[in-house]
């Protein structure tokens, strides 16, 4: 299961930016900034990722929020295959990184994940 940033509610994200530098994945990003699959990782040009999506890895996408930090759950492994716990979980002051029920996958998926974009 991914892991996703509270934006509502009694935790959470107060934007303090503890969670970014803590991902081995570069899987979290400032409020409105645009990603890439490839920043932070080993992908490049055309890929198809391990459940079978298409992407242009070094193509820049839109924020997936605006006002918040965010999680791209196609590059979130719960820092499997670095680390025992998520890092930002474990950085955040007020708990607002939790799992992401939306985007469940198996401890397999997700080191399958950290392998193919870290070979």
């Amino acid at each position: 299961m991914a892991i996703k940033i509270l934006i509502e509610g009694d935790d959470q994200c107060i934007n303090c930016g503890a969670c970014e530098p803590e991902c081995p994945n570069n899987a979290i990003y400032a409020e409105g900034m645009e990603w890439t699959y490839s920043e932070g990782t080993s992908l490049s040009g055309e890929a198809v990722l391990p459940l079978g999506k298409r992407v242009n890895a070094d193509e820049v996408r839109e924020p997936l929020v605006e006002d918040f930090y965010f999680i791209v759950p196609d590059k979130c492994t719960e820092c499997k295959g670095f680390h025992e716990e998520p890092q930002c979980a474990a950085v955040c002051p007020v708990d607002s990184c939790v799992p992401d029920e939306n985007n469940v996958e198996t401890e397999e998926e997700l080191l399958a994940k950290q392998r193919f974009m870290h070979p």
